[in-house]
């Protein structure tokens, strides 16, 4: 496993590993024994960073969600897992009531939501300290100086770690960031995207804003990472759900543009002369970006998580990398 340092204050920056694992359906369509052996073999492995949310996964049983939270405490307890393993989580999309869906029906980022979140969150999770908690999804209702200070105040109490945001605007995140410092706060320091190889169309409405999705890290988004090397960036769905390699899980609308057949083509070039799979090049690709990004995958196996990890290991050349980026 190789390692990378995110956060910049010595009291609540950690050293987490390269690959970040998953954990949205633990505890529901991935049952608790498989998602144990994931878990297991993970830190097994030498990972070190688990993505979890507070409202992971409301949608398959129509509840509020929580029942990942609830499987990584019980995976802590039983396993005696310690402070070597960083789990991050997010507040703030989590649905107002059972049944109901948050790109509609969210609890947002009020002052009240934001402590009462985490505060369960460490109860479920069987913390006494977030290492990293992120603001899910913006909130328009609520000024950002309420959430700044917030988040700040859990920072500042010691409940809290790192602070990182999520399907954010660019503009916003540095807003958010720049009232941080005016008042002598702790800000953002972690940006959660989505992020892969293949680029989106930008010209399409996006699930939450007809101005496109806030939650893709376009060009605005990754030069500002680029510029302020304070920043880490976690790409979620880096996969594509199998979209990669799967003739079963089609690409989304939002890629079928004229450069995608073009990346495509080079990926599968540059899997064939590694001996890799389309996916750890993915990986590899993201992992040793210009901006480098910490892929956050999912898995429902032991054999899939283990195709991850092998990536960490791929060593891109510097002309096969040249070839990937050159395609437009």
């Amino acid at each position: 496993m190789r390692y990378r340092t995110i956060g910049t204050d010595p009291a609540t920056r950690r050293e987490v590993s390269v690959l970040s694992l998953g954990a949205m359906l633990f505890g529901t369509r991935t049952d608790e024994r498989t998602s144990f052996a994931i878990l297991d073999r993970y830190a097994e492995a030498g990972g070190t960073f688990i993505d979890t949310s507070d409202n992971y996964a409301y949608w398959h049983h129509g509840t509020q969600g929580g029942e990942s939270e609830a499987l990584l405490g019980r995976w802590r307890r039983t396993r005696g897992v310690g402070d070597a393993i960083v789990i991050a989580t997010k507040l703030g999309a989590r649905p107002t009531g059972p049944g109901k869906d948050f790109t509609t029906d969210r609890e947002g980022l009020s002052a009240k939501v934001v402590r009462e979140s985490a505060e369960r969150s460490r109860e479920l999770l069987g913390v006494e300290r977030l290492d990293l908690l992120y603001a899910h999804i913006e909130d328009p209702a609520t000024p950002q100086a309420e959430t700044v200070e917030a988040f700040a105040g859990l920072v500042g109490e010691g409940t809290v770690g790192l602070l990182g945001v999520s399907n954010h605007w660019a503009w916003k995140v540095e807003r958010a960031r720049a009232l941080a410092a005016a008042a002598g706060l702790p800000g953002y320091e972690v940006l959660q995207y989505h992020h892969t190889y293949l680029r989106r169309r930008t010209d399409v409405p996006g699930r939450l804003s007809p101005d496109g999705d806030q939650g893709v890290a376009d060009g605005a988004l990754l030069s500002y990472v680029r510029e302020e090397p304070a920043l880490a960036l976690v790409a979620y769905s880096p996969l594509l759900s199998g979209a990669y390699v799967r003739e079963d899980k089609p690409l989304d609308h939002e890629l079928d543009h004229p450069g995608t057949p073009a990346r495509l083509a080079v990926l599968r070039e540059v899997a064939a002369e590694t001996g890799a799979t389309v996916n750890q090049v993915v990986l590899a690709w993201l992992i040793g970006a210009q901006v480098p990004a910490i892929p956050l995958v999912g898995a429902s196996s032991v054999a899939q998580l283990d195709e991850s990890l092998a990536a960490v290991d791929l060593d891109l050349t510097a002309e096969q990398r040249a070839r990937l980026d050159a395609v437009r």
